[in-house]
């Protein structure tokens, strides 16, 4: 199908855009590291369901160690290291300044799929990209907070902001590398699906996950918290939503999208979620929308469209 990988990324930009404003009332209710230890270990189960389901063997099938291990690394870089900066930043420098640095995260996937991969975008896609970021760059600070904006930033704030861009788009290409070592000839004398390839990967990437996120955690010294959230109902209905449209259905259609086209292509549909969390957040939040988001929305759809006739 046309345009298959792009389609995908737009959905998993909406699917984002959910786990944003389910993760906004989680943190503030488990913390940042409960509840990515929480989406790590409810994202494992739900991928053994799916496994049992599909093969029935819950357990991913036909991994070779190379496979094994490009998903373990992409894990570490995208799981833990990024968003561990990205929670860093957002206390720093706030989610604002946060956001319009994430817009890095494409043009760093990009580089590092061509670099690694040989991935080259069109001069159609490149422009696209652009107008993308642009429009989303301008709708980020135009959200209406009452303080001006001001390029007076702390230092280590601006480098877990950009650390955590990094992070998020060489953890996609890493991921995309890995899904290249598994044999789709073999899963198919197995009965694997090639739609299963996806959450396989992720699986793996959640082990990692989970595990630097429990070191944290016990680093911290907020191992108490993950207790105490155990016996949060409430906090866990809420860690368990955010997990189906983040770490299990989200970040699986996300390494999906990478195999039907470029990574800085994907990267850069997918961030998209902070145009599409305007009005959520209007409806929801009572959040002011300036006439700045909304330019800034209008040149992130026509920078999205320039994709689809390039």
């Amino acid at each position: 199908m046309t345009y298959l990988g792009e389609l995908i990324s737009i959905g998993v930009a909406f699917s984002w855009t959910a786990t944003a404003l389910l993760s906004e009332f989680g943190s503030k209710r488990l913390g940042n590291l409960t509840l990515n230890v929480l989406r790590m270990a409810l994202a494992l189960v739900f991928s053994l369901v799916l496994f049992g389901v599909v093969t029935g063997n819950p357990l991913p099938v036909g991994v070779s160690g190379d496979a094994c291990g490009w998903m373990l690394l992409s894990g570490l870089v995208g799981y833990v290291i990024g968003d561990f900066c990205l929670f860093q930043c957002y206390i720093i420098i706030g989610s604002r300044y946060g956001q319009l640095f994430m817009t890095l995260a494409p043009l760093s996937a990009a580089l590092m799929a061509w670099v690694t991969l040989g991935q080259q975008m069109t001069a159609m896609s490149i422009v696209a990209m652009l107008v993308t970021l642009f429009g989303i760059s301008i709708s980020v600070l135009g959200r209406g907070e009452h303080h001006k904006v001001s390029l007076k930033l702390p230092l280590n704030g601006v480098l877990y902001a950009i650390g955590a861009a990094v992070c998020q788009g060489v953890g996609l290409v890493l991921s995309k590398i890995g899904m290249d070592h598994y044999d789709m000839a073999v899963l198919a004398d197995m009965g694997v699906p090639e739609w299963l390839v996806p959450f396989s990967a992720n699986f793996y990437r959640c082990i990692a996950g989970i595990v630097g996120f429990l070191l944290l955690l016990h680093y911290r010294d907020e191992m108490g918290h993950l207790r105490e959230a155990m016996r949060d109902k409430k906090g866990l209905s809420v860690a368990t939503a955010t997990t189906i449209f983040g770490p299990f259905v989200g970040v699986g259609f996300s390494l999906m999208a990478v195999q039907y086209t470029a990574a800085g292509i994907a990267s850069t549909l997918m961030a998209m979620t902070p145009i599409i969390i305007l009005l959520p957040s209007y409806w929801l939040f009572h959040e002011k929308i300036t006439w700045k988001a909304i330019v800034g929305a209008f040149i992130s759809v026509v920078g999205v469209s320039l994709f689809f006739l390039g």
